[in-house]
């Protein structure tokens, strides 16, 4: 026998061990058939209370939904008046906030704080 023949041979041995251990670990055990039968059983049983529970109490459902509808509209209210007075200043008012915001970068940078916590300008 050569080489190349004890190659291929080996080659064909391991993609046939790879390919059983593959197939048996996709193939589901009785237990997991159980698992997965009980879990879409469950599923369903909950789906069909929830539509029981509506159909009894629709009065709930409509109360919770006006609820969640408030909580949505206030939120959307409260997110455009922020974004409208943020941007209902005028143009030398932002212009004043940004100088004023660049000064405290270049005093923050131009001061040297020492290991006691006192800042020390560094001119």
């Amino acid at each position: 026998m050569s080489k190349l023949t004890h190659l291929a041979d080996r080659a064909l041995e391991i993609a046939d061990h790879a390919g059983s251990n593959l197939k048996h670990a996709m193939t589901p055990s009785p237990e997991q058939w159980i698992r997965a039968g009980m879990a879409i059983k469950a599923a369903r049983n909950s789906a069909k209370n929830a539509g029981k529970f509506a159909q009894r109490n629709s009065v709930v459902i409509a109360v919770a939904a006006a609820v969640v509808g408030a909580g949505v509209a206030t939120y959307l209210i409260y997110h455009n008046r922020r974004k409208n007075r943020h941007h209902s200043l005028d143009a030398i008012e932002q212009k004043d906030r940004q100088i004023q915001a660049r000064r405290a970068i270049a005093r923050r940078k131009s001061l040297y704080v020492r290991p006691d916590g006192t800042e020390v300008s560094q001119d």
